[in-house]
């Protein structure tokens, strides 16, 4: 029975989503640097899986784009369980990183992606340069395939003085130099745990970096009172979710301030067409959704659906028109 009341929810929201999509049309696309997506809202990595796993709530080839679960060049396990905790305004999640490495992935789920229309961002991750430069020619030869490679740089440093990959400048510019032989646009995604964002972000624009996603999620814990021992398995992990969205709000719109030029994909506490308009006139070019995916598989599309709802009332026919708007006088 409730097998039946599920489906006849998902098949719901696929109608009410197709009826939507013939209203779109009044706005043109987005340009991320040299990548042309036909929507500004794209799911953000590590929340629509590693293949098609959203389409049946909506079309996911309507939409900008579906950035995959970040991939190690071999198979991953991820982190002990538990894995995920309910906030008060989000979650937080310690998954690790687990995915079935990256010719796996190519062999089975890129297809699958393909075969329904989705326009493709893979993501990659590692701990050396040499691990990031691994699983960047590992893409290489289907690079024809994939529009662009976003580069998770909020990963333990194990060349450096410890800490995350994406605290340390020198260290991001060499990772992102490395998987330049991936040959596709590369996306940096920066973390908002540090008070050097924007040198970091001009580093990894210097070493190539065609975009920024700004930002990762923020350092937290959550602790049993009972046990007095963290309720996630790897002890700490990433906030995201309603709370991250005025810090991800303010990377943006300083990043946007400090690099005029730089292309960025804005993602961070996104849950309605008007923070994702919000997010667009801080300094962004298209914006991604994440954790709100977790309580509403079809939130990207909801979400694209009340950006054309207000350009129509605004009257704003591109895109461009939204984008940097707090920072026009």
């Amino acid at each position: 029975m409730a097998d039946n009341v599920r489906a006849r929810q998902v098949q719901h929201m696929r109608h009410s989503h197709l009826k939507s999509f013939a209203k779109k049309q009044c706005v043109d696309g987005v340009s991320i640097g040299s990548v042309h997506l036909s929507q500004p809202v794209l799911t953000a990595s590590g929340t629509a899986g590693h293949c098609v796993e959203l389409n049946r709530y909506f079309s996911m080839a309507e939409i900008g784009a579906t950035v995959v679960k970040s991939l190690f060049a071999t198979p991953w396990p991820g982190n002990p369980a538990p894995r995920l905790h309910p906030t008060p305004a989000g979650m937080i999640n310690a998954v690790g990183l687990q995915g079935p490495g990256v010719p796996k992935w190519c062999e089975t789920d890129l297809p699958e992606l393909e075969k329904h229309g989705v326009t493709i961002v893979a993501s990659i991750w590692g701990r050396t340069v040499e691990e990031y430069r691994q699983a960047a020619e590992m893409l290489a030869p289907r690079a024809h395939r994939i529009a662009a490679l976003e580069v998770n740089l909020s990963c333990p440093n194990l060349e450096g003085r410890g800490g995350i990959i994406a605290h340390d400048a020198e260290m991001s510019a060499n990772v992102i130099a490395a998987c330049a032989v991936a040959g596709v646009p590369l996306w940096a995604k920066l973390s908002p745990n540090t008070d050097r964002l924007i040198a970091i972000a001009e580093s990894v624009v210097e070493a190539g970096a065609a975009s920024l996603t700004l930002t990762n999620t923020l350092l937290g814990m959550l602790l049993n009172t009972e046990t007095a021992q963290p309720v996630l398995g790897n002890g700490g992990g990433g906030v995201s979710g309603r709370a991250m969205f005025p810090v991800a709000l303010r990377a943006v719109f300083d990043v946007r301030k400090a690099l005029p030029q730089i292309p960025i994909v804005g993602v961070g506490g996104i849950a309605s067409g008007n923070d994702a308009i919000a997010m667009m006139q801080a300094g962004a070019h298209a914006v991604q959704v994440g954790t709100a995916s977790f309580a509403r598989p079809d939130a990207a599309m909801k979400i694209l659906n009340e950006m054309h709802a207000w350009v129509r009332k605004q009257g704003v026919s591109r895109w461009s028109e939204i984008t940097n708007a707090a920072h026009r006088s």
